[in-house]
């Protein structure tokens, strides 16, 4: 089970993105990505706003894209692909380069 893989001691397991994840996440655009990143880190639609300079409709508009493209229904889903494609960690650490100041 995916929440058994990140809760169990010992080290995480190496990400397995399927290959269906991986041509869904390469069709994503660098701000996509980066998005995606920040909502597996829990940031809200008005939160991605202000991170990114933007306003709240594209913030929900670029949510909206990355959940199509990757095929998912909700939120939820989006923070599991973030995981199982290496993009985050569990602790807050992410590989997107999407950290903030």
């Amino acid at each position: 089970m995916l929440i058994e893989r990140y809760v169990r001691p010992g080290p995480v397991p190496a990400p397995t993105a399927t290959s269906a994840l991986g041509t869904a996440l390469a069709s994503l655009t660098e701000r996509e990505r980066e998005v995606l990143v920040l909502v597996a880190g829990g940031l809200s639609n008005d939160d991605l706003a202000e991170r990114l300079v933007i306003s709240r409709h594209t913030a929900k508009t670029h949510v909206n894209r990355v959940m199509a493209k990757l095929g998912a229904h909700d939120r939820a889903q989006l923070v599991i692909a973030a995981y199982e494609a290496g993009l985050v960690r569990p602790g807050g650490g992410s590989d997107g380069g999407a950290s903030g100041a």
